[in-house]
């Protein structure tokens, strides 16, 4: 396998861009597929859809993976959900792969969760192209969505192509290289015919082909001297400065098309094959176990030591797939391989090659290769290395959940089957979190919003056979300090024999709205006040309070503890001694700080008819939301507010009800933000009543 002709590429974007339309074309034209299916939401569906789940609701709710050729070239492709309740699955694709493409509706042009892919894209370091989808729909305006990309997304986006026409009336592309049309003739748009640029387009297509030719100078001094002398700029030159360009993650190329109308997929293809880099253009970065400082480049080499990446997990019927991507070396069948984090050797029983839901086996998978493991018990971010503590390769960003629900089974007989549902799901997926109320003993699912946990709960009926009840949903609240605190705390016990003495003194401080962690803990101790030993055991006390605030038990952020001073005993100091008297300072000086309550705010971005604005305007400030902007476009009005999560449930059904079913919205969480004292009141009061509840 030449590695330089591999692509391992994902397509990710905001709901409703045609991602599984588009994946579903790439199939059919490489040669994988034979028939295009659509996404219906009818139980029948796109071949990447292969969840009953995914059909009936004609969303994509897992990443898929398959591998499919254009010309000499493999790429392995991974189709991503856009819905954010699901985004961890965009996350931990785009964390292993090489290049994406990034899908935008050429009516709704950058979303909100374009935003947050975007963000992920660059989180990785991952170089992408852009395809203006959809460029059949009225409304549909190119132009308007390469400023937006420029604008909102900071990206230097240089339009490759020229739409011909728009609306009802898009014909073909214009490839502003080459300087040709493009038409694609043929029931399904497979034959693909090349022509005269169309003499009314003329003028306009040789100011669109200087403008992208001046922004791709910017990346290269000879491309700049051959346009300051007007000299003609050979098209090689122009494809290998877009190369380097886009590789550097400097330039986003965009590319026009109507997936669904079949236009404007090949040249798609050839772009990705053209433009993205293979694995040997990419470089990896691993660190000595056990030590982030150091590091270590990964080559994608079949003849070094293996290295690969656990990046997904599912169970199927025939056991636990793992989901794995090759850095370094090469995966023998049957060979053993040692989890870096567990430090366990598992032995590759069968290495497959994926195709949506079918499999292929083979004997041995290379650098480059992106593929499924049976048989080992790993977790998403595991490391695979031929020996114990050989490196760690950087682990994906995992954000928190927002929303819980409390299940219960309708039968008694059937908490085992539960049992097992939720502890396969929670290994699935990490951002799907179960836990055991203490006091109610209630189960409680904690998800990324409502149509994630209702995903799960849907599942579990179906592949498990589990009636469940559903509890009305709660929100994740946060305690954060208000005003500093200062301390001086002594823990002292004493008993028959040696007994227990710390004595800490410090201040507890509110940490900056925009500090990156949620808890930070400072020590200043001079002079061997208090040994050094024992500080990490006053932090492990502190960090122990943290899930449960005074306020109404909900975890502590923006905390920074500091420890100034102290004294301790010869004999009766210990570890223990320091843990608890870092308990007992905080449960005593946590109050003191002022706490309040936080809520997540959620990003609402919501689409309806211009007639039904004032009272889409008017629910949301109702619900006390904050309206950030509202844009028209033909007749449709985009808003976005920012909206509390707490007032939020049931908002789908509300929506539909207000605009004739012709509203739809999208959700993500943006920042968490005080509570006001009326609400605060009240959620504290429910916590008391819940907590009496149980008590009884």
């Amino acid at each position: 396998m030449n590695l330089d002709q591999v692509r391992n590429i994902g397509i990710s974007a905001h709901i409703d861009s045609g991602k599984t339309t588009l994946s579903e074309r790439i199939l059919y034209y490489t040669g994988r597929i034979h028939k295009i299916e659509e996404v219906r939401g009818d139980g029948s569906g796109a071949t990447m859809d292969h969840m009953e789940l995914e059909r009936e609701r004609g969303i994509t709710i897992t990443s898929a993976a398959t591998t499919v050729q254009w010309q000499d070239h493999v790429i392995n492709l991974i189709d991503t959900p856009g819905h954010v309740d699901f985004t961890v699955e965009v996350e931990r694709s785009l964390r292993v792969l090489d290049g994406a493409i990034l899908v935008l509706c050429a009516v709704g042009g950058v979303q909100s969760q374009s935003m947050t892919v975007d963000r992920q894209m660059k989180r990785y370091h991952v170089p992408r192209l852009a395809f203006i989808n959809k460029m059949d729909r009225t409304g549909a305006d190119a132009a308007r969505v390469c400023r937006e990309l420029r604008e909102k997304l900071a990206a230097d986006a240089i339009l490759m192509q020229l739409p011909i026409g728009a609306g009802e009336k898009f014909a073909g592309i214009i490839d502003l290289i080459e300087r040709r049309a493009i038409y694609f003739d043929g029931s399904n748009g497979e034959n693909v015919r090349y022509g005269e640029i169309p003499a009314e387009m003329q003028a306009e297509a040789e100011a669109a082909r200087s403008h992208m030719l001046e922004q791709l100078a910017m990346y290269s001094d000879e491309m700049m001297e051959l346009l300051l002398s007007e000299e003609e700029v050979p098209i090689d030159l122009i494809h290998s400065v877009t190369r380097a360009a886009v590789q550097q993650q400097d330039a986003t190329p965009v590319f026009v098309g109507t997936a669904y109308r079949n236009k404007g997929v090949q040249p798609l293809l050839d772009a990705i094959i053209r433009y993205l880099p293979s694995p040997n253009n990419r470089e990896i970065k691993a660190h000595t176990f056990g030590d982030e400082s150091t590091e270590i480049k990964l080559r994608p080499d079949p003849s070094q030591p293996f290295v690969g990446m656990a990046f997904k997990i599912v169970d199927d019927p025939y056991g636990q797939l793992t989901f794995m991507r090759v850095y370094q070396g090469k995966a023998e069948k049957g060979s053993t391989y040692v989890n870096q984090r567990t430090g366990r050797k598992d032995r590759f029983s069968r290495i497959l090659r994926m195709h949506a839901d079918k499999r292929e086996e083979i004997d041995s998978a290379e650098a480059g290769d992106i593929v499924a493991i049976m048989g080992i018990d790993a977790a998403s971010g595991d490391t695979y290395a031929p020996e114990r503590n050989y490196c760690t390769l950087e682990s994906m960003f995992i954000p928190d959940p927002v929303i819980k629900v409390a299940v219960s089974p309708k039968n008694r007989a059937d908490a085992d089957k539960l049992g097992k549902a939720l502890a396969r799901f929670r290994k699935e997926d990490p951002t799907f979190h179960v836990n055991t109320d203490e006091e109610t003993g209630e189960i409680l699912l904690a998800g990324m919003g409502e149509l994630h946990l209702e995903v799960y709960v849907e599942r579990i009926k179906r592949e498990y056979k589990v009636e469940v009840e559903v509890g009305a949903p709660k929100v994740s609240y946060r305690e954060a300090p208000t005003v500093v605190a200062e301390y001086n705390y002594k823990h002292k016990k004493q008993t028959g024999g040696s007994g227990q003495y710390a004595h800490i003194v410090g201040r507890f401080e509110p940490l900056p709205a925009d500090a990156e962690e949620s808890y930070e803990f400072e020590e200043k101790v001079v002079g061997g006040r208090i040994p050094k030993q024992y500080l990490p055991s006053v932090e492990k006390g502190f960090r122990d309070c943290l899930m449960k605030g005074p306020v109404a038990q909900f975890p502590v952020v923006g905390l920074k503890t500091i420890v100034e001073d102290g004294s301790y005993h010869e004999v009766d100091s210990s570890d223990k001694a320091f843990q608890i008297c870092g308990q007992g300072c905080f449960r005593e000086t946590f109050p003191k700080t002022r706490p309040v309550l936080l809520e997540p705010i959620m990003k609402i971005e919501i689409e309806c008819p211009e007639n039904f604005q004032g009272a889409v305007v008017g629910d949301i400030t109702g619900r006390r939301g904050i309206i950030m902007s509202t844009d028209m476009r033909s007749g449709v009005t985009a808003i976005t507010a920012e909206v509390p999560l707490a007032e939020t449930f049931g908002y789908a059904t509300d929506l539909r009800s207000m605009t004739q079913g012709q509203g739809t919205f999208t959700m993500e969480l943006s920042t968490y933000r005080r509570v006001p004292p009326s609400i605060q009141e009240e959620v504290i009061a429910e916590k008391k009543q819940a907590q009496l509840v149980g008590a009884k």
